[in-house]
């Protein structure tokens, strides 16, 4: 079954054909970072804007990368929650027009569920039930996945996610957008025992708050800046991304081993970091627990693993949607 997926939630627009769940076709993105690097981050209406411009051009050029018509395909699928709502509707919208005037089925797909799926496609191998933790820059959370299609949660922040975080100390720092990935480079450079970070409590045991963490990082450098004093940024950097690595990490591996899990994975943006990829790695190894991890190139937001998921969602849940489809800004994973 090949699937021509449409991804549009935040700042990029990609376009993806997918077969059978496993196999990309096709995956093109038409990135905005640039632009919205001279604000400091997305700006919503720049965002939407972008999507009207490439959307056409971007789709076009997924199908012809795949050597394949429109009436070559299946099934058209988009994300349609949660993410910025403006730009999801660009995407939705014209999902829509492309299904209707191709007569193909409309599959709608949960974004968080597209960025699980990467491992899918990743790993051939990997079948439910697991457990994953989901790292994103708007979502923390720990889930049971138990099947392609249904999922339980087991923990959550109850504030920022990591990536947010990641996104606002390095704005502290003089990092530009998108922050976290200035942090990973400056944390090689750097000494992560130089800076004791607090490590916020939560009453749940595997539920995240940052909040409290990068505030932190903020008022020291700050404080710093009104003393006159000189922080050592790559110092600073190292320890604030080992201080969430092993939060979320710690948390994690808690999670699998209490529940019983031997399978786990990691999803999201936040798991291209690789403070994280790495502690992950070598915690779960301790505890005999097999890791799947995406590749960098599909950790970020890209329509393949939209496209993947929506394949699941077709074949296991029968989800088709009609021209009445909405978007939607938020929508928790597990109460759909």
């Amino acid at each position: 079954m090949k699937i021509l997926a449409i991804e549009s939630s935040c700042d990029e627009t990609a376009a993806a054909v997918v077969e059978d769940g496993r196999k990309i076709l096709s995956n093109i993105i038409a990135t905005q970072v640039e632009e919205h690097k001279l604000y400091g981050g997305v700006v919503p209406e720049i965002a939407s804007r972008r999507h009207c411009e490439s959307i056409v051009g971007v789709t076009d050029e997924a199908l012809a990368a795949a050597g394949l018509a429109l009436h070559e395909i299946d099934a058209v699928a988009v994300t349609y929650a949660p993410g910025l709502i403006g730009a999801l509707l660009v995407g939705v919208n014209f999902a829509k027009g492309l299904a209707f005037a191709a007569g193909k089925p409309l599959i709608p797909v949960h974004h968080i569920k597209g960025h699980i799926a990467a491992n899918y496609i990743a790993h051939p191998e990997l079948e439910p039930p697991y457990i994953c933790l989901a790292a994103s820059g708007g979502h923390s959370q720990i889930m049971r996945v138990e099947s392609y299609t249904r999922y339980s949660t087991v923990g959550r922040t109850l504030d920022d996610a990591a990536g947010e975080a990641f996104d606002k100390a390095a704005r502290a720092m003089g990092f530009p957008y998108p922050g976290g990935v200035y942090i990973d480079k400056a944390s090689k450079r750097g000494d992560s025992t130089k800076y004791r970070l607090p490590r916020p409590h939560t009453a749940e045991p595997y539920d995240f708050s940052f909040s409290g963490l990068k505030t932190n990082v903020i008022n020291l450098v700050h404080n710093a800046a009104q003393k006159g004093e000189e922080i050592d940024i790559d110092s600073l950097a190292a320890s604030f991304q080992y201080t969430v690595a092993d939060i979320l990490t710690s948390k994690f591996v808690a999670a699998a081993s209490d529940l019983g899990y031997k399978t786990a994975a990691l999803a999201g943006g936040v798991a291209a970091n690789s403070g994280l990829r790495s502690l992950l790695e070598e915690r779960c190894a301790e505890r005999g627990i097999t890791l799947y991890i995406p590749p960098i190139g599909l950790c970020g937001d890209n329509a393949a693993m939209i496209g993947s998921q929506a394949f699941f969602e077709y074949t296991e849940a029968k989800a088709v949607a009609d021209l009445s489809l909405n978007a939607a800004a938020s929508m928790p994973l597990t109460l759909e």
